[in-house]
């Protein structure tokens, strides 16, 4: 068994095997958490705070004018990239067929030099956003290894994949190794730290929401 076929072949199946479990346990985990009882009368009736609750997640997802100035770079910085990785991810087609091999969906896909621009593209957004991490005192300050960590295997994967596909460094059935194993540690890392963000961030804004307007908060 050579390194590419070791890739993606046991490592991947255990990688996707670590993530799917790992996800399953951290949701699990924060449905079954005890919380506190509310023993207020509710401002709101229950359908009226879930439903505003819900629509919080989006309205919520872009700061208010007063505060654009503090935060509107950095709140730039991350829509531009994480919409660079989603469409590096799904939008080309090797990624597609691999989709389609798990699930047995696909749809078109962007020209491959369209992708390589947007993957070049995000990994410099990528870059801004960990010098603005180490620049900014705020930041700096409030960063732990989680962040650092899950900033570099995203940043692997975009790196190995463009070495891949521009065939630059070593063999190309090497640089696919290397690129699916750093997918696989990607997989593996992902439940354990902050990208787990990507299944929390929307229900965690509706379930916030749902509280304040059942206090009789507006939305």
């Amino acid at each position: 068994m050579d390194l590419l076929e070791f890739a993606r072949g046991p490592a991947l199946k255990f990688a996707l095997a670590v993530f799917c479990l790992g996800v399953l346990w951290r949701l699990v985990g924060t449905v079954l958490q005890r919380y506190h009882g509310r023993f207020t009368e509710p401002r709101n009736h229950f359908i009226k705070a879930l439903m505003l609750g819900m629509l919080v997640a989006g309205t919520r997802s872009w700061p208010h004018p007063e505060f654009i100035k503090r935060t509107g770079y950095g709140e730039l910085l991350g829509y531009s990239y994480h919409i660079g990785l989603f469409l590096v991810m799904l939008a080309f087609t090797p990624h597609i067929l691999f989709i389609h091999s798990l699930f047995g969906v696909s749809w078109p896909a962007l020209p491959s030099n369209v992708i390589t621009i947007i993957a070049v593209l995000t990994f410099t957004l990528l870059v801004a956003v960990l010098v603005r991490r180490l620049t900014y005192n705020v930041l700096r300050m409030l960063s732990n290894f989680d962040d650092y960590f899950s900033w570099f295997v995203t940043a692997l994967v975009i790196v190995t994949g463009m070495m891949a596909t521009a065939h630059y460094g070593a063999a190309y059935q090497t640089l696919l190794a290397w690129h699916i194993l750093s997918f696989d540690l990607l997989l593996i890392w992902f439940p354990f730290g902050k990208l787990m963000h990507a299944f929390y961030i929307f229900p965690s804004r509706a379930i916030n929401g749902y509280f304040l307007v059942r206090k009789g908060a507006a939305s």
